[in-house]
């Protein structure tokens, strides 16, 4: 059997600061990052203000070069770094970190995709495992295991609604059409439909005969029925999840794919196959 190539003592290094949230250097490293991303996502929203980009343009501009250069350093040593370069790159937080440098480059031939740059956020998500909030990782698994498990009902029952909008915008028509110019086709019918089942009520459409003032306290009514439905169906899903917990996961990361989120007694990642080592 062909033994794995082992890291560097450098690379092991930066790949434990960089990569092992556990670690004094590793949420030194990690807070620091936070920072960047949350001073980035600030400037861009700083940005969006036309009197604020006109009078500080020239330093907004500066500090997303500085930090884009930043993100992209740290992107080159996190593939060097991993014993899988590819992997990495192709995983979920990889995608992530290139889609946060991009848009910055881009808006050297594009203008006005530097406002992609909001991507960033989504690497804040990277607080829940730097700071130990498991907790909250597992309560978003099981939200997301529940609206999974829920799916196909949920399907149905928008099948449902959809059905349902379109037989009262249709009925809502032949009522008003031939008296309130509001009403002047049945697709916009039944928009008015969706926006009352849905209790919007933007009122930029209204019924003006009793029948269809009628109709549509019917409408509104049963609005908060079907709102109420599909709340059911996912919270008996997370019920029905929390009577079978996960195992403890571990915060460390596989080397080769740098994914974590695997259980303490894992000896290898379930991403990738290889082997973990904890800390």
């Amino acid at each position: 059997m062909q033994q794995r190539k082992k890291l560097s003592p450098r690379r092991e290094k930066l790949f434990k600061i960089i990569f092992h949230h556990n670690t004094p250097a590793g949420k030194r490293f990690d807070v620091i990052l936070l920072i960047a991303i949350l001073l980035s996502v600030i400037i861009v929203m700083l940005e969006s203000v036309k009197s604020l980009n006109i009078r500080y343009h020239t330093l907004f501009y500066t500090i997303e070069w500085v930090l884009t250069i930043f993100f992209t350093i740290e992107y080159i040593i996190r593939l060097w770094i991993t014993r899988k370069p590819m992997r990495y790159a192709t995983s979920s937080w990889g995608i992530i970190d290139l889609l946060a440098i991009i848009p910055t480059y881009l808006s050297i031939v594009i203008v006005g995709s530097q406002q992609l740059i909001i991507i960033r956020a989504l690497r804040l998500l990277r607080a829940f495992r730097i700071f130990r909030l498991a907790g909250y990782m597992s309560q978003g698994k099981n939200i997301l295991q529940a609206l999974k498990s829920s799916r196909m009902k949920i399907e149905i029952f928008l099948y449902f609604v959809i059905v349902l909008v379109i037989i009262i915008g249709c009925i809502m028509y032949l009522i008003e059409g031939g008296t309130n110019e509001q009403f002047d086709s049945i697709p916009r019918s039944v928009y008015w439909a969706i926006v009352t089942l849905t209790t919007v009520g933007y009122g930029d459409i209204s019924p003006h005969t009793e029948i269809g003032q009628f109709l549509a306290a019917i409408v509104m009514i049963m609005g908060y029925a079907i709102i109420a439905v599909p709340t059911g169906i996912v919270s008996a899903e997370m019920v029905n999840s929390d009577k079978h917990p996960d195992v403890i996961k571990d915060v460390n990361d596989c080397s080769s794919c740098s994914m974590a989120d695997h259980e303490k007694d894992a000896f290898f990642c379930k991403f990738c196959g290889d082997k973990i080592r904890h800390i």
